[in-house]
């Protein structure tokens, strides 16, 4: 799978993702620091990307636009950094990889994680 970090995240995501045997690239590297999460949405449809946060407004706009892609997945815990739940996010992609690949919202914390098919309702 092709994944898009959002700024929020540390590029060092990247690295995690990619020795997993996943593409990836960093916001940073691809479009403006201060874009619109709207921007960042189109830009992963566009590619077929699937977007890896810690916010919540990218479900949101999952939500209110009824969308089928792109897929998210969101971390939700207070240490974010790849060295503390690197592992748990990349178990929980490969458990779930043909559901992104298809249009999902995935949420991972520290003691669980839980699927959402798209569109949401």
């Amino acid at each position: 799978m092709k994944f898009l970090i959002d700024m929020n995240l540390t590029p060092r995501w990247c690295a995690v993702l990619q020795a997993a045997g996943h593409e990836a690239s960093h916001w940073s590297q691809l479009g403006a620091m201060d874009a619109p999460d709207t921007e960042l949405m189109e830009y992963a449809h566009g590619h077929n990307l699937v977007v890896l946060t810690h916010d919540l407004d990218f479900s949101a706009i999952l939500a209110a636009t009824k969308g089928l892609k792109p897929s998210v997945v969101q971390i939700r815990a207070d240490n974010v950094s790849p060295e503390v739940i690197g592992a748990a996010v990349i178990d929980a992609i490969r458990q779930v990889q043909l559901d992104l690949e298809a249009g999902a919202l995935l949420t991972i914390d520290t003691q669980r994680s839980r699927l959402r098919l798209l569109p949401l309702t």
